[in-house]
């Protein structure tokens, strides 16, 4: 059997959010709702929780995730999720000989994201040629039209003003949603600077899915869909 381990960060501090992976959201802890949904998952045999929060810890626990604290310096402002997953990795194997062929990273800050949307990433890096896979949204906006301000000055970000290009001809270009990462644990081990690697797979999932939660207006917009769905549910 291909052992695949999910793996949630959850950092204690926040600054925008105060206990951010832990608050309420239609009466359930934020974190909640990437663990159970992973739990649903047919692929992932084992789920672990990243943090330095006992109480996220407790939380945790309490809906079926495993936990490891994680180091001090993986829990500042500034510290990088690939090597939070690499501290998640070389734990596992050091104390328990413990060694999966596959990691998935799911961010606790996506509560709409559904079993079906982590699967059919897994599915992807499982069935095809590929080291990595990744959800990603199609991008509204092409390149070649984005702005940049230099010296106070607005300039085109490639330089040139595009001249008789109609939106239909322009390549089609995407954006990491940050929903899913599937990476196998070989390349992921290997990997020095950022979580994907190797050759990469990419997936088009629901974009309303991929909604992030970063501050106190996201967070509301968030409630409103959940109390829109509930009220769906009862009709």
């Amino acid at each position: 059997m291909t052992e695949i381990l999910a793996i949630i960060p959850a950092r204690a501090g926040s600054k925008g959010i105060p206990k951010k992976n832990i608050v309420d959201l239609d009466g359930k802890p934020l974190i909640y709702y990437s663990i159970n949904e992973a739990k649903k998952s047919k692929y992932i045999t084992r789920i672990v929780v990243s943090t330095d929060g006992e109480e996220i810890a407790r939380v945790s626990k309490d809906f079926g995730a495993e936990v490891i604290i994680r180091p001090a310096e993986l829990a500042t402002d500034t510290a990088k999720t690939l090597p939070v997953l690499h501290h998640v990795v070389n734990h596992l194997k050091e104390k328990e000989n413990y060694y999966p062929d596959v990691v998935v990273l799911l961010q606790v800050t996506n509560p709409l994201r559904t079993f079906e949307d982590i699967d059919k990433i897994i599915e992807k890096l499982l069935n095809e040629d590929y080291d990595s896979t990744v959800s990603v949204c199609e991008n509204p906006h092409s390149p070649e039209w984005l702005l940049v301000e230099e010296d106070s000055k607005i300039k085109f970000y490639f330089g040139e003003i595009p001249t008789n290009i109609r939106r239909q001809d322009l390549k089609k270009t995407y954006f990491i949603d940050g929903l899913v990462y599937v990476i196998k644990t070989d390349q992921l081990m290997k990997n020095e600077n950022y979580v994907l690697g190797g050759k990469i797979g990419i997936v088009i999932l629901n974009k309303l899915h991929s909604f992030d939660i970063d501050d106190d207006e996201d967070l509301e917009l968030i409630r409103a869909i959940k109390y829109y769905e509930n009220y769906k549910n009862r009709k």
